[in-house]
């Protein structure tokens, strides 16, 4: 059974032969997906190498850590530039040149094409994070406005991706952070009547393609979870498990949803020490995935930002390596039972 079979079961949980991996650090370790960030290409430049804007107009800034950096320039900060805004066209040949060459190397992989900066992000890029929190209760109508305007470039350009690749894609990995390190920094109630509808719709369209809804979000999103799932999202990419609470998370949502995960790379992995590695990667395993699939392992690719040695990636890897065989069978009593207790 080749790579892209594997994940496909995982997602769908039809009974995959072991843990697929999203990696490509470890040559040791499965590699089961081709990860293509064309989505993201502009041609003001490529936001992680720090360019003065984006094609949205957006102005971005390093900071002082090796990170992507943060917009500092908002296009939309006053709203009397909304009725003359453009935004790109999603149908830009510039950003389907290299599309060819980047699908031959997938081989026999699962193919995923991220796109970051969704609904929520990108809104927030182009209006400022503090003003779109206030316009959500005091000028709705102009959210809804934006919203829209970003809602047809995505679907625009899904549409277009569609045109030129179809079926050789498998997935979309889209990102929209929605939690703080308490909570959601929105109530359920907005957004389901201004968010859930336009996901719904973009969603749907990803799904008419026959591609699989790959959706990040950082920060305590449990109580987005349910949503996340109803608007259609196949695959959730939540990268800090001790956040929500890694047993009693995965015991609600274990074979609800698929999880594309590691180990915590706020707490875990910058801490650095063997045995917590290893144990969390157990309890993952154990507590997220089921016996017909919903676990890939994921790694989050950027050590230097996260200051985690590449000794310590070598670590998490070696562990979910050691469990992917039972990773997909009834497993729990291979797995460690120790006290669980200060991961709940």
């Amino acid at each position: 059974m080749d790579s892209r079979e594997i994940v496909r079961r995982t997602i769908e949980f039809q009974n995959p032969p072991r843990l697929p991996f999203c990696q490509h650090a470890m040559p040791w370790a499965p590699d089961d997906v081709c990860d293509i960030w064309e989505m993201d290409r502009a041609e003001a430049g490529w936001f992680f190498d720090n360019a003065v804007a984006d094609d949205w107009g957006c102005q971005w800034a390093a900071s002082e850590k090796k990170n992507m950096g943060q917009v500092v320039g908002h296009p939309l900060a006053d709203y009397s530039s909304l009725e003359s805004y453009r935004p790109p066209n999603p149908r830009n040949p510039f950003y389907f040149e290299r599309i060819e060459s980047l699908l031959r190397e997938a081989g026999d992989r699962y193919v995923m094409v991220t796109c970051h900066f969704n609904l929520i992000e990108r809104l927030h890029m182009l209006r400022g994070f503090a003003a779109t929190m206030e316009d959500l209760i005091l000028q709705p109508e102009k959210i809804e406005q934006v919203l829209d305007m970003i809602l047809d470039f995505k679907l625009g350009m899904g549409d277009e991706w569609n045109r030129r690749c179809g079926d050789r894609i498998d997935g979309l990995f889209l990102s929209d952070d929605w939690g703080t390190q308490r909570g959601t920094f929105m109530r359920g109630e907005l957004f389901d009547r201004l968010f859930a509808p336009r996901y719904k719709t973009l969603f749907g369209a990803i799904h008419d393609c026959g591609w699989h809804v790959i959706l990040h979000s950082c920060g305590r999103v449990n109580d987005f979870v349910d949503r996340f799932i109803e608007v259609g999202a196949d695959v959730l990419n939540l990268q800090q498990p001790q956040a929500y609470g890694l047993v009693e998370f995965g015991e609600r949502f274990r074979g609800e949803v698929c999880f594309l995960t590691t180990v915590d790379v706020q707490a875990t992995m910058p801490r650095g020490i063997e045995e917590e590695i290893r144990r969390e990667a157990q309890l993952l395993v154990k507590h997220w995935s089921t016996p017909q699939g919903g676990l890939i392992v994921y790694n989050y690719g950027d050590g230097q930002a996260l200051e985690v040695s590449d000794d310590k990636t070598h670590v998490m890897f070696d562990e979910f390596v050691k469990l992917m065989e039972c990773g997909q069978q009834p497993h729990r009593d291979k797995v460690d039972n120790r006290s669980e207790d200060h991961y709940d």
